[in-house]
């Protein structure tokens, strides 16, 4: 009994040892980075004697209290880059459940985070880099990229990496354990509201270092890059051209007003007199008439807008998603429109991707394919247009009224430089990864 309250005795002095070793960490890093101030305090500290070394899963920074000891011990320059190595990883949502491969992608978090924190000048973080670390950095950032997770990933994986140079980078730059990560956890459902939480801890970070950039400039290094491009509004895209359809009555059966226990009642009772008949119409979401709009001074290739064709008509003409008479044009168009295809079929479309031909490559003004647009409505080419997409890289003249339809902007990411569409429109932004090669439709 006695060595049980020993136990339990020294158990609570490591756990405040250790409480008070990340506290101090915490407090250090806020003094230089204040605006990590709710970041850098949105965790509570416990104990796990099964974890190697420190981990966190959004909430709770779990240490092993040996190895933090040690850290502390060696250099609590240490402890500091760990702390604010698991709060980055928060601040970007590498937590969050991914289908990535899950070696490469804990590596590719890893490295995007500390080429973060050795970018940035800080007292309280600063460490000398080892000549592996530079040169992974150098050949990372020969391809002009902000060095995210999932442009870290994209190299990495093109890299094809022998067994011993995947340890040896793992060795350099593991700092944390992921094991709590959703992505670590197969079983575990995904957590909505802890990624809204660190979502809008992002948005006020970026509006922070945003008032104060030239501060941010010289001390963040990438970091406000970093933030900036976790924080871009990104939809599937798939879910966002279902928010064009619209309600329409269609000649069909509607299941969910009909009560199948009246109408088997009425059958067993009287034979072959229903007391209630299904209703023979329904309303269904369905996308009647839609534009696309090429932006042709975007640097990409054929290839590429042939596939983000082929993603956008293969989402359109699903069953529940399209008539079965169709109204798509599209139009290509930089300075002003010099094509406008009108495709009424999934022939039509094939054909037309089959023989793609892009024209233009000037400068970029969205206001002639808006006018085109009305002249096409004014002259009954549509009845009920409901959505434009323009595919484009942003930088543009934008119209300066509304249109009467829904708009959106769509940037392929690697091209995407952060511009503010009008108020009116959406703002969506994919990678060409988005857009890989599908089955031919």
């Amino acid at each position: 009994m006695e060595l049980e309250v020993d136990t339990k005795e020294q158990q609570e002095r490591l756990q405040m040892i250790g409480t008070s070793i990340l506290c101090a960490a915490r407090d250090e890093l806020y003094l230089g980075m204040r605006f990590l101030d709710v970041a850098l305090s949105s965790f509570l500290y416990q104990m796990d004697g099964a974890i190697q070394g420190l981990g966190t899963d959004g909430r709770i920074m779990y240490y092993q209290p040996r190895v933090l000891g040690g850290l502390y011990k060696e250099n609590r320059i240490l402890v500091n880059r760990a702390y604010l190595h698991m709060v980055f990883h928060c601040i970007f949502r590498h937590f969050a459940r991914t289908d990535k491969d899950r070696r490469y992608w804990n590596l590719s978090c890893d490295i995007a985070v500390e080429h973060v924190i050795d970018g940035m000048n800080y007292r309280s973080i600063r460490f000398s880099r080892s000549l592996l670390r530079r040169e992974t950095y150098r050949l990372l950032e020969k391809e002009g990229k902000t060095l995210n997770a999932q442009w870290v990933y994209r190299i990495l994986s093109g890299w094809k990496l022998e067994e011993k140079d995947l340890l040896k980078l793992e060795q350099e730059f593991l700092t944390d354990d992921h094991r709590y990560w959703e992505n670590n956890q197969p079983d575990k459902k995904p957590d909505l509201m802890l990624s809204r939480k660190w979502g809008e801890i992002g948005d006020s970070i970026e509006t922070d270092l945003e008032t104060f950039s030239r501060e941010a400039g010289e001390r963040d290094g990438d970091f406000l890059r970093q933030v900036q491009a976790e924080n871009r509004s990104k939809y599937d895209y798939r879910e966002f051209l279902r928010k064009f359809s619209v309600f329409h009555e269609e000649l069909s059966i509607d299941d969910d007003c009909f009560d199948y226990n009246f109408y088997t009642y009425g059958l067993r009772l009287y034979g072959n007199m229903p007391l209630i008949e299904p209703l023979e119409t329904k309303e269904v979401k369905k996308t009647e008439e839609f534009v696309i709009v090429i932006d042709t001074s975007l640097s990409c290739s054929g290839d590429l807008v042939k596939r983000f064709l082929q993603e956008t008509y293969g989402i359109l003409s699903e069953n529940e998603s399209f008539f079965r008479k169709i109204n798509v044009h599209i139009i290509q168009c930089d300075e002003k429109v010099h094509s406008d295809r009108k495709i009424t079929s999934r022939k039509e479309m094939e054909d037309y991707m089959e023989n793609l031909d892009l024209y233009g490559e000037g400068g970029t003004d969205f206001r002639p394919a808006f006018k085109w647009v009305d002249q096409l409505i004014e002259q009954h080419e549509f009845t009920n247009l409901k959505g434009l997409v323009y595919f484009t890289d942003g930088l543009g003249v934008y119209p300066e009224k509304m249109p009467p339809y829904r708009t959106a902007f769509v940037f392929l990411k690697d091209a995407y430089q952060d511009v503010d569409v009008p108020s009116w429109a959406m703002k969506l932004i994919i990678e060409e990864e988005d857009l890989e090669n599908k089955d031919e439709y």
